[in-house]
């Protein structure tokens, strides 16, 4: 695998066909987990876990499998690392387990996860389809965690509040509380909150594209960027 092709991964991933922010996927656990960064956090990681594994699995058995019944086993590939992951938090990381909860077993049904099974992993090999899990899941988490820092931040003035009960006693550096003695817009953390700072990180990110565009467009207006 090239270095340019392994680059376009990762920029795909993370910018270019971020999960949230470009495709728009995932939606339900976006605006349901996102109510602080620790919990953006957690979910983000468990979904990455399975993305990059199931990519990988998936994979390797992409030649076993007839094209009639890929998508019963591809489920089932997925299922089965999603109650794996809810079992390794319920065990280890009891706290975040029962902040996520149901949201846990909804990863089965994450168009994301699927949809990089049947576009990318049940195509190529088993290290790019670990890459592209990767990039994509990493894009997830940052997508997730972005938010929940902005909701929490502006919501009830700290930043990743109850990292420590979470995701253990390690993490407790990452709590921060910003505006001591502030008293919180309380639509931030609920529902419509997601909505609204959804929207505005759309809208951030177009004018990032916009900005990034304007050399390109100078060098010469017929390039793709410049439609942006």
């Amino acid at each position: 695998m090239s270095g340019t092709s392994m680059g376009r991964l990762w920029r795909d991933g993370l910018w270019d066909q971020n999960v949230v922010f470009v495709q728009l996927l995932a939606m339900c656990p976006t605006m349901a987990v996102t109510t602080s960064g620790t919990n953006g956090l957690g979910m983000g990681l468990a979904t990455t876990a399975v993305l990059v594994v199931s990519n990988m699995m998936i994979a390797s058995i992409r030649n076993f499998v007839s094209s009639q019944v890929r998508i019963p086993v591809f489920i089932v590939v997925i299922a089965t690392l999603v109650t794996l992951v809810d079992m390794s938090l319920n065990a280890w990381l009891h706290g975040l387990h029962k902040v996520l909860g149901l949201f846990i077993a909804l990863i089965v049904v994450n168009c994301a996860i699927l949809g990089r099974a049947e576009a990318f992993a049940s195509k190529n090999g088993v290290i790019a389809s670990a890459v592209d899990g990767l990039a994509m899941g990493l894009g997830f988490t940052f997508a997730l965690t972005l938010m929940g820092l902005v909701r929490e931040l502006i919501g009830v003035g700290t930043l990743f509040s109850q990292a420590s009960l979470l995701l253990g006693p390690a993490f407790s550096f990452m709590e921060v509380t910003v505006l001591p003695g502030y008293t919180g817009v309380l639509m931030m953390v609920l529902p419509p909150g997601g909505f609204l700072v959804l929207g505005l990180l759309l809208a951030a990110r177009r004018l990032i594209e916009r900005r990034l565009a304007r050399p390109a467009c100078a060098a010469g207006p017929a390039h793709s960027a410049c439609s942006v």
